[in-house]
């Protein structure tokens, strides 16, 4: 039974007229009553039947018309939830960040993406870079923000923010130089993050080629805990610019630049080749490419 065919009678049916609905519909009246025919002839049944003032249903188009107004209904409604479903689908997204990341951006992340698909879930999960990139590779994750992650076949890499290398010094410590060459850092005392953390690996490729070994007295997991031994006077760090960006812990420290030449570091939004990217990690994608990363550090690429 075809639908348009039903929604021609029921409009005929309630003006009463042929022309009169012909004219609500805009199609011209033969149309109209070649419509209805196929209609009854599909039913085998006379629907509607002409007098003086215009047209009426018949007992069939009667039966017929109890039914054509709750079909018609049931596919107005069907047509109203898939476009719904279109436009906030559901499911669930599972996403990576960094610690110092997921600080900075996962409010606003998790706000926009419950204001703009309500039907879904949205989940962060927090690791190293090395460990995100893992579960990526794994499925466990649909998308994720990485720092200096090693090539691979596998995953798409864009780069949305890169960040310059410090030396951070306790606010107590001598006046730091306006600039600090490489092979000076390894004249400071230095509590690092401990490995495979992406800071430190970055810090060991820019200086092992060169022979520069730092005078390491401390590894610890967390950026945070790194910036609190430096805080209280235990030593010195390198640490990319944003990790001094939030906090009051900024204002008891100071810092200078590195360099030349500089070490930068490339946070990345990565995502899998192999799997079908779905409406819901491609809008995601796109606000994390729309969020302020200035937070984290210079968002320049060059």
């Amino acid at each position: 039974m075809d639908l348009r065919q039903l929604g021609y009678f029921v409009a005929v049916a309630e003006a009463g007229s042929f022309s009169r609905a012909a004219v609500a519909l805009n199609l011209a009246q033969p149309t109209l009553s070649r419509q209805i025919g196929l209609l009854e002839a599909d039913l085998g049944a006379r629907l509607l039947v002409r007098n003086g003032r215009g047209a009426v249903p018949t007992d069939a188009g009667q039966a017929l018309l109890v039914h054509a107004h709750t079909m018609l209904d049931s596919a107005r409604r069907a047509r109203e939830e898939l476009r719904e479903l279109q436009a906030s689908p559901g499911g669930r997204l599972t996403i990576g960040l960094a610690p110092r990341v997921a600080l900075g951006v996962s409010a606003v992340l998790v706000q926009r993406f419950r204001q703009r698909f309500p039907r879904a879930v949205i989940t962060v999960l927090e690791g190293l870079s090395l460990h995100l990139r893992e579960w990526l590779l794994a499925g466990r994750l649909d998308l994720a923000l990485l720092f200096d992650p090693p090539p691979s076949p596998q995953l798409a890499y864009k780069t949305l923010l890169r960040e310059s290398l410090l030396l951070v010094a306790p606010i107590s410590a001598p006046p730091l130089p306006a600039r600090v060459g490489l092979a000076a850092l390894a004249g400071y005392p230095m509590v690092l993050p401990s490995a495979p953390n992406a800071i430190r690996s970055l810090l060991d490729a820019a200086l092992r080629p060169r022979g520069i070994e730092l005078q390491v007295v401390a590894e610890v997991g967390a950026v945070q805990t790194v910036l609190a031994l430096v805080a209280q006077g235990v030593a010195y760090t390198v640490l990319p610019e944003g990790a001094l960006a939030r906090g009051a812990i900024g204002q008891t420290l100071q810092c200078t630049a590195i360099g030349p030449p500089a070490i930068r570091n490339k946070l990345v939004l990565a995502t899998p080749l192999a799997r079908p990217a779905t409406r819901l990690t491609r809008e995601t994608a796109a606000m994390l490419e729309a969020l302020d990363l200035r937070a984290l550090g210079d968002r320049s690429a060059g």
